[in-house]
């Protein structure tokens, strides 16, 4: 079996993006190169990698058993590299995925926190959606992640091994409303008012959730603009042209012209939200990690 750190490379960045196509533009590669170095690791090692689906690509039993040998040899790599060259790091590093969201509401508190009491930690953070964030767990490159969930209360995915998930808080959606206009002054509206409404939501995929729209709203949702992050989609909402869904927990950072209402007549909206890792012992880092998220949420 023949292997490279740059095929390994492509198979964890496979794992993490769920395609080709995305691989290929995290990795600065063309699709094409990607496909190759994929035929030409499932050709090394005599079996087939990677399960293509018509949501994306997914590594079988096999490509996910050689995931957690190529993140170690890369880890092995890396580390070779930097002893080489002198810059092995003095602190240790934690790679911390969340949400949307979640950054606004913790990672302030969560940093300040680590720095009292586990100044040798560093942290690195990245965003993104809770299914690329599972994968980016499998794949090697994040070491834990704050997920969110809907009723009821699933598991992130189906693939395996299994991550290891602990619930810290249930937080209510709210709707966030320009200050001025239809809902200018009230505390909550019917869900009923909404059927006419213009939605702000973040862009989705078939493998990611739509995210913005009132959950269960009858109809179909009249969506006018799409935005990955939230300040976009409250300054949208602040200028008068839409709404959006908000976690009770973004409250005490929406901007001047937004007010947060409860929505009438239909069930509460509830969304967990949890911390997750990979099965097994956790490393003394990233346990400090984990317990100061639980600490500041």
């Amino acid at each position: 079996m023949d292997l490279s750190s740059v095929g390994l490379r492509v198979l964890c960045r496979i794992a993490e993006s769920g395609s080709f196509t995305a691989a290929a533009a995290q990795l600065g590669y063309t699709q094409s190169a990607v496909s190759r170095q994929a035929a030409a690791i499932e050709r090394s090692v005599g079996a087939t990698l990677f399960e293509r689906r018509t949501d994306g690509v997914r590594l079988t039993r096999a490509g996910m058993t050689l995931l957690r040998h190529a993140r170690a040899i890369l880890d092995s790599v890396d580390e070779a590299e930097r002893d080489l060259t002198g810059e092995a790091p003095p602190t240790e590093l934690v790679r911390l995925g969340l949400v949307p969201g979640a950054g606004l509401m913790m990672l302030p508190a969560l940093l300040r926190r680590l720095a009292e009491t586990a100044p040798g930690i560093r942290v690195h953070t990245r965003d993104g959606t809770t299914p690329g964030l599972a994968r980016a767990l499998r794949a090697g490159s994040l070491d834990v992640a704050v997920l969110t969930a809907r009723p009821p209360y699933r598991p992130p995915d189906g693939e395996s091994p299994r991550l290891h998930v602990t619930a810290v808080q249930d937080i209510e959606l709210r709707l966030a409303v320009p200050a001025t206009g239809a809902f200018a002054g009230r505390t909550s509206v019917h869900v009923d008012e909404l059927l006419d409404a213009s939605w702000i939501v973040t862009p989705s995929s078939s493998a990611e959730p739509l995210l913005g729209v009132w959950p269960g709203l009858p109809g179909r949702a009249r969506i006018v603009h799409r935005a990955h992050d939230w300040s976009t989609k409250l300054q949208l909402v602040a200028g008068g042209f839409g709404v959006t869904t908000i976690p009770e927990g973004l409250s005490s950072v929406i901007p001047a012209g937004v007010i947060t209402v409860d929505v009438q007549g239909a069930a509460p909206e509830v969304r967990r939200v949890l911390v997750a890792r990979l099965p097994g012992a956790a490393t003394p880092a990233v346990e400090s990690v984990i317990e100061a998220i639980g600490s500041t949420v």
